[in-house]
């Protein structure tokens, strides 16, 4: 039996890249970002390109929530498809939502070349795969609706997607707009930048109490010191439901593993990130350096006290799947972890003012590709401070 820690693959592989002290006396600011993963670190970078003064913090170091946990993989498309989500909202903001996906992704690449930022940034395409016959004809009508709104999107045969990528399946969508990242690398490096243009960075402080008043708000950390500003944003993902009565979302735990380097697989699938239709679903992509990695097996029951023999159970059944789709190519797994993460109704994430609090914003971005709807918050968050218009904050916003 090969034992590994429960930590994930980014935790291990990076390390603590940077620190910051905790909050040991009272501040005084403008805005303060609560959160420190990648949320929060877009939403703060954003914030300081405008000229805000910002303080961030976190109760854990930097970086260590779901940030550590996520595989990273930037898609335009949301969990609920196209289609349903047409009926959910109407065919012209879905179609809105979807595309602000793919302006996202070619967003953050931008950002990442203009600030030269080693995060293991790829350009690469996205395969959605059909996992049976029956789920075929739902894939194939989602396909002219994505079509029809020119989504870059092309129709691939079984026998083509067995042939180009080595997968069994019954058909798929191939969309030209995909990438993948480190997201907890990102998150440092970016915090690490704006630190070093003025931004100030606590870590280890748990903030335990919100006094949100007339002309400003003050919050206190466990240790009893009190930080005031105008504007409290919280970028603290799941952890912002215990807070908030609205029912946002709900939670469910995810389970991915990463193979040993070097594995052998398809040149084609190198620049490819896959999933299916399948309920939970299957999800794999490549690493920067050399790995496959594979994730699913949602579960929305998880016990505490078995994490290490329910994340063992739940790595030997990816594999197992990734054997079916995937015959060809030996998986020897090198890593594998857990993590918590939350989904929506319609797929979409909660991002603006709560009616339950004043002189407070939240970016929660659940969802699979929670990355792509945080730096969607960059915009919206700064257009909402400075009152200006934005149609996504209407699709996003709370009360829906």
């Amino acid at each position: 039996m090969r034992l590994r820690t429960f930590e994930s693959f980014w935790l291990l592989k990076n390390g603590l890249l940077y620190t910051y002290p905790s909050v040991q006396k009272n501040i005084s600011t403008e805005i303060v970002v609560i959160g420190g993963g990648i949320t929060g670190a877009l939403t703060a970078h954003a914030l300081m390109d405008k000229g805000y003064k910002v303080t961030l913090i976190d109760k854990r170091d930097i970086g260590q929530g779901s940030s550590s946990a996520t595989t990273s993989m930037l898609q335009y498309e949301i969990d609920v498809p196209l289609s349903e989500l047409s009926n959910m909202i109407g065919s012209y903001a879905a179609a809105q939502c979807y595309k602000a996906g793919i302006v996202a992704i070619k967003k953050l690449e931008q950002l990442v070349k203009e600030n030269k930022i080693d995060c293991g940034f790829e350009k690469k395409e996205s395969l959605y795969l059909a996992h049976s016959e029956k789920a075929a004809q739902s894939l194939k009508e989602e396909f002219e609706i994505r079509n029809k709104c020119e989504l870059g999107v092309m129709w691939l045969q079984a026998e083509e997607i067995s042939k180009t990528y080595g997968l069994k399946s019954y058909g798929g969508i191939l969309s030209q707009t995909a990438a993948s990242i480190d997201a907890y690398k990102l998150a440092h490096e970016l915090i690490h930048y704006n630190a070093g243009r003025g931004m100030n960075v606590y870590d280890q402080t748990e903030l335990i109490d919100f006094d949100f008043g007339p002309k400003k708000t003050t919050i206190t950390s466990s240790e009893g010191h009190k930080i005031s500003c105008k504007k409290a944003i919280f970028c603290s993902g799941f952890e912002s439901t215990k807070m908030i009565k609205e029912d946002v979302a709900k939670l469910f735990y995810t389970y991915a593993c990463v193979s040993e380097k070097g594995i052998k697989i398809p040149k084609k699938l190198k620049n490819t990130l896959v999933w299916d239709t399948n309920e939970p679903y299957l999800y794999l992509r490549t690493t920067d350096d050399g790995r496959l990695l594979v994730g699913g097996e949602d579960s929305s029951v998880n016990f505490p006290f078995f994490q290490q023999q329910i994340k063992e159970s739940k790595t030997s059944k990816l594999i197992q799947t990734l054997g079916e789709i995937l015959p060809d190519v030996k998986f020897i797994e090198d890593f594998s972890w857990g993590g918590t993460f939350g989904t929506t109704k319609d797929g979409l994430p909660y991002i603006g003012k709560s009616p339950e609090f004043e002189h407070a914003l939240f970016v929660l971005s659940f969802g699979g590709n929670g990355i792509t709807f945080s730096i969607q918050a960059m915009d919206i968050i700064v257009d909402l401070l400075e009152g200006k218009p934005n149609e996504l904050a209407d699709y996003y916003r709370f009360g829906r």
